[in-house]
C-alpha cells in the first residue's frame, strides 16, 4: 500500500500532523481520498498517474513492499513509473544469497543502480568470468550504459538494489557464451 500526501498548496496536509483544525480536516479528506485511490489495485492507470504527478508524493513503507518473481530468480518491485513504457521508473531488485545473473544487457537510455544492502559482485562483459567481478558494497552507485553486456552475483549474502532508469526496459541474455 502507498501513502500519498497532498502538497499542491505548498504545505503538508497529512492527517497525522497537527497544523490546525482546518488543515486537519483537509488532511483527513486528502488521506481518505488517497487511501481509496491506493487501495484500488485494479486501477493501474490511476496509480501510474499518481506516481508521476508533480503534485503528489508517493510513499512506500518497507513493510508494504512485496517483491515478485519466479523462485530462484531476482525479485522485483516497481516503486515509481512503468518500466515497460517510455519514461522514468524506479525498481527495487532483491537477490537471495548465491544468485548469479548470467551476461545480459538492457536497452534503457539511462540506468543507474544503488546497492542498498549487501555486497553485489558486478562485471561488464559478454562471458562469465569470476575473476573480473568487482565487489560493490552497500552505498555504491554505478551506471549501466545502454546495450552494455554485464553479469552479477550475490555471492556472500542477500542484496537489494535500487534501479533508476528511463524506460522502456528489457533484459536480453547474451547468446552462445
Amino acid at each position: 500500500m502507498r501513502q500519498i500526501v497532498d502538497l499542491s498548496q505548498g504545505r503538508l496536509t497529512a492527517s497525522k500532523i497537527n497544523l490546525g483544525e482546518q488543515t486537519m480536516r483537509i488532511g483527513c479528506m486528502t488521506a481518505a481520498m488517497a487511501y481509496a485511490l491506493t487501495c484500488a489495485a485494479s486501477w493501474p492507470i490511476a496509480q501510474q498517474a499518481l506516481a508521476q504527478s508533480n503534485e503528489e508524493v508517493v510513499v512506500w513503507l518497507p513493510e508494504d513492499m512485496v517483491y515478485k518473481g519466479p523462485p530462484g530468480a531476482p525479485q522485483h518491485i516497481t516503486l515509481i513509473g512503468d518500466p515497460s513504457k517510455a519514461g522514468l521508473y524506479v525498481d527495487r531488485i532483491k537477490f537471495t544469497s548465491g544468485t548469479k545473473v548470467m551476461p545480459h544487457w538492457h536497452p534503457d537510455s539511462a540506468r543507474t543502480v544503488l546497492v542498498m544492502s549487501g555486497t553485489f559482485y558486478f562485471a561488464v562483459g559478454e562471458t562469465w568470468d569470476e575473476s573480473k567481478l568487482k565487489a560493490y558494497p552497500a552505498g555504491t552507485v554505478y551506471s549501466e550504459p545502454p546495450n552494455t553486456p554485464h553479469y552479477a552475483w550475490a555471492r556472500n549474502g542477500d542484496v537489494i538494489l535500487q534501479v533508476t532508469a528511463i524506460g522502456p526496459t528489457g533484459s536480453t541474455l547474451v547468446q552462445g557464451r
